[in-house]
């Protein structure tokens, strides 16, 4: 690897961390060429609408100082990363893209923020969100629009639009991003980059200034997760962000690496899971997967998981009618009117009696059970991450049925809790397709090993320079 410490922008994390612990790198020479490329590209992108170069080169330089005393070093030590605006930095606001939010400061980290810092890691900047982090674009009325770097006209994702575009930019090695209802994987597939949720429980989850208890779909199916440009980054990022935080208490101490299972594995593909119809391009990046797996000594085979509809109409109604309760106020009171009319819409789809409400959340365990047999035999599943390429920007807004139903393959995983990885494959008409692997409940190992080997039959789309609109 040429040393060249004005071009570390484009390295991998893993990379960077190396050089760094061998000492052919200082993290003050990574910090300064991130926040170089932050201040060359944040403007035609606006991912980043906290930056923080004051105190990412001073972080930096600990980073090289705690190295010359001969200090342990975290796994992400020296590493330049962003962190989302709706998770708590101490002494920031923590604004979750509303306005009246734009001086509640942050008493300490949240749990997840503090494990990266504790793990080293140099941050750059905090990355832009919608309105509570409720859609899957990123425009808010106290930061502003967030473009993909890819096509000004089309959506970066969201809720985590801000951490993907950022990334793929070159704006940081790894952005902090969470997940609902596909807020890590959405974002990476409509930016070209990989992102990981991670199984429930995993990494943990806490706000010191939160007034109030998340509601229980939060608390079961809300994850936070890693984006980044390799798949081997977020294999590291996760290592750090799974460190434990008893402030959380969901969080499992479970190993990132489970037992070796019986060679080949066997995977299922199933290029339109919900029946609902997919996009040309998307049923085409399903079958390149298979493809790409098959070619890397995996048995691949046409499957269709348990249940799939059912299961996302689950999600849909534990998840919309709880918001109902803890967030209607407040998106009616402080949000702004797009995303006030797009909750209108989202709580207006499932309000369920008390006594279905109660077989909603007892049917979670037998939808789980039949999800852990199907992988018994097949512990991958490869499927969309969206029915649709990337969105025009502000669809949303005119179609959200549309929208909503694209995103169905995003929503069986979260309200069965396991990890799944959204990986490019390439492109399809100038925007990037992707798709994501599953595997079971504390398997990440075996998704991210999936996910690589995809990731290999594919060259690298990003680090890319922001393009106008259209030009995809």
């Amino acid at each position: 690897m040429q040393h060249l410490p004005s071009e570390t922008w484009r390295w991998d994390a893993v990379d960077i961390a190396r050089a760094i612990r061998l000492g052919t790198l200082s993290a003050r020479e990574a910090t300064e060429a991130a926040l170089a490329r932050l201040q060359a590209v944040n403007p035609a992108l606006n991912a980043v609408v906290d930056p923080l170069p004051e105190l990412a080169l001073a972080t930096a330089d600990a980073a090289d100082a705690a190295r010359a005393r001969g200090e342990a070093l975290g796994p992400l030590h020296g590493v330049p990363v962003t962190v989302k605006v709706n998770a708590d930095m101490e002494g920031r606001a923590t604004t979750n893209g509303v306005v009246a939010f734009r001086d509640v400061i942050a008493p300490a980290d949240s749990a997840v923020i503090g494990n990266m810092r504790k793990a080293g890691a140099v941050v750059i900047g905090r990355t832009n969100t919608p309105a509570f982090s409720w859609r899957w674009f990123t425009d808010n009325a106290l930061h502003g629009r967030t473009l993909n770097p890819w096509s000004a006209g089309h959506t970066p994702g969201g809720s985590s639009g801000g951490a993907s575009a950022a990334t793929a930019a070159g704006i940081g090695a790894i952005g902090h991003g969470n997940d609902i209802g596909g807020s890590v994987r959405y974002p990476a597939y409509a930016c070209g980059i990989a992102g990981l949720r991670p199984s429930a429980g995993r990494i943990p989850a806490f706000n010191p200034s939160a007034k109030e208890e998340r509601s229980l779909s939060g608390q079961l199916l809300s994850t936070q997760g890693p984006l980044a440009r390799r798949v081997a980054d977020l294999r590291l990022a996760l290592a750090a962000m799974a460190a434990p935080d008893r402030r959380d208490p969901w969080q499992a101490p479970v190993p990132l690496e489970g037992p070796p299972l019986p060679r080949p594995l066997r995977v299922a593909l199933c290029a339109d899971p919900a029946r609902q119809g997919v996009h040309p391009a998307v049923a085409a990046a399903v079958k390149a997967a298979g493809e790409a797996l098959q070619a890397a000594g995996y048995v691949v085979e046409e499957a269709e998981p348990p249940g799939f509809n059912e299961v996302a109409a689950d999600w849909d109604a534990f998840i919309h009618a709880e918001a109902t309760v803890f967030m209607k106020a407040g998106f009616e009171a402080l949000a702004d009117p797009a995303a006030r009319a797009i909750f209108a819409e989202m709580g207006e789809r499932a309000l369920p009696a008390l006594p279905d409400w109660m077989r909603l959340l007892a049917r979670r365990a037998t939808h789980q059970r039949a999800w852990a047999q199907f992988m018994q035999e097949r512990p991958l599943l490869v499927i969309p991450v969206s029915a649709e390429p990337p969105f025009p920007q502000g669809l949303d807004e005119q179609d959200f049925q549309r929208v909503i139903r694209a995103q169905t393959p995003l929503f069986p995983t979260v309200q069965l809790g396991l990890p799944s990885v959204s990986v490019p494959t390439g492109l399809a008409e100038g925007l990037p397709m992707g798709v994501q692997v599953v595997a079971p409940r504390w398997r990440e190992d075996l998704a991210l090993a999936a996910a690589e080997a995809i990731e290999a039959a594919y060259p690298m789309l990003t680090p890319i320079d922001p393009r106008p609109a259209g030009q995809g």
